[in-house]
């Protein structure tokens, strides 16, 4: 058998999930003051985006809605469809900076569903022809080829010209 060593890994194995204060990391990430520790990239009026910390690929991005709902329709009209322009906001911000040729996007509503946070939040997941290895279905382990730092610089970073550009159209 041969070994696969990646030693860099272990910075990220390491590195702390979300802050031990925080008790409900949706509600109180964006009450943290600083976008860049709590991973946000984007703010909508009723939502945000925040880098997933346990990615099921390099990018993959949650949408969040500041009101702590556990399904959509406790959400309202307004939060709803705010929620769906901020999931396409990543999609466009994501195919600007990653270029994948295509996305999951989707909700795990309740615990059988894969729900392990009860804040309701939606997925976009960029995917890539051939990102599916050896290493998920054989070693158990996904390869992350960028740090969740250097993504939110990114990703951040193109939001703002996202969100300019957008503004200079008159849209959201």
């Amino acid at each position: 058998m041969q070994q696969l060593h990646a030693y860099w890994r272990m910075e990220y194995i390491q590195a702390p999930r979300y802050p031990a204060a925080l008790k409900r990391p949706f509600t109180d990430l964006p009450a943290m003051g600083d976008d860049r520790a709590a991973l946000i990239v984007y703010r909508s009026r009723l939502s945000y985006l925040v880098l997933n910390r346990y990615p099921y690929n390099p990018g993959h991005l949650l949408a969040v809605p500041f009101r702590e709902v556990s399904d959509l329709d406790q959400l309202t009209p307004a939060g709803r469809a705010d929620l769906m322009e901020t999931m396409t906001f990543a999609k466009r911000l994501l195919g600007a900076t990653l270029k994948p040729d295509g996305y999951n996007l989707g909700f795990n509503l309740g615990s059988a569903a894969g729900g392990s946070i009860a804040h309701l939040h939606g997925h976009i997941v960029p995917r890539w022809n051939g990102d599916n290895n050896f290493m998920p279905v054989l070693g158990q382990t996904r390869i992350l080829p960028e740090s969740l730092e250097r993504a939110w610089e990114k990703l951040s970073a193109a939001a703002e010209k996202l969100r300019k550009k957008a503004k200079g159209r008159g849209k959201k």
